[in-house]
């Protein structure tokens, strides 16, 4: 796949195989994280709302693709970078995308005891730490998009 007009790097091409060791990676945290018990929904918010945090427009163009193609409901879309002042989120999720944030921000705070307790009350121990898993692929992921310049409207769910 060549780089488009405004893409540096074709990191899936020029490093397949440390590509392909990243694609597994974010597989297998998502496939352990839906094997616990997150809710698909859940994790597709989780994934735009880290994206959107880093700024990511390649990713918040495929994340949002796919949440609305999973049935995710346009408004819980369009309002998750202000969802503490919208009704829109369940406890659970709020306490997902709050770690999820602090997961992202990790420089900024670190991840604070009062975020990981309502993570953990909420989600339990073992589903925190696969949403942890889910948060730093999708970052990982948000980095090597931004570092390549991917550009938005490219995306095809399925190819």
């Amino acid at each position: 796949m060549a780089t488009g007009k405004n893409e540096r790097l074709d990191l899936r091409e020029l490093s397949s195989s440390t590509y392909a060791v990243m694609h597994r990676l974010a597989g297998q945290a998502d496939k352990a994280a839906e094997e616990s018990g997150l809710e698909s929904e859940l994790l597709h918010l989780v994934r735009i709302r880290a994206s959107q945090i880093n700024g990511c427009a390649f990713c918040i163009d495929m994340h949002t693709i796919d949440a609305r193609r999973a049935g995710v409901a346009e408004q819980r879309v369009y309002a998750l970078n202000a969802w503490r002042e919208t009704p829109f989120y369940s406890d659970r999720e709020r306490a997902a995308l709050e770690v999820a944030e602090s997961v992202t921000l990790i420089h900024d705070g670190q991840l604070p005891d009062d975020v990981f307790e309502r993570g953990r009350d909420a989600l339990g121990e073992a589903q925190l730490a696969q949403l942890v898993w889910v948060v730093v692929a999708i970052n990982s992921y948000n980095r090597l998009a931004i570092s390549a310049r991917l550009a938005p409207g490219n995306y095809h769910p399925g190819e």
